[in-house]
């Protein structure tokens, strides 16, 4: 298995890793008040967004060549500090 290979799977197990997280904070926007329900929906579309963005650049980097896939890999590691930064943020709202 190549290393961008490896990459790849690293980063589908943390999208993995979110999903589960975004079904938890589902999970409590279902059981709150009604208008601390809105504020958790709205924050858990932008999460929700957050990670179709960075699934797509996941794609992109699986379509690169091999020259071309190590700079691919740096927007990635963008995408996903931003995504956890997202998480974190979104997981003290809603203590």
């Amino acid at each position: 298995m190549s290393n961008r290979d490896d990459y790849v799977e690293k980063m589908k197990a943390k999208i993995d890793e979110w999903n589960a997280d975004l079904a938890k904070l589902e999970a409590r926007s279902r059981e709150a008040e009604a208008d601390m329900r809105l504020k958790y929906d709205q924050q858990i579309q932008e999460l929700r967004e957050q990670r179709q963005k960075t699934e797509e650049r996941l794609k992109e980097l699986q379509r690169a060549g091999e020259e071309s896939w190590e700079q691919m890999r740096d927007g990635m590691e963008s995408a996903w500090d931003e995504m956890n930064r997202a998480f974190r943020e979104a997981a003290d709202r809603f203590r």
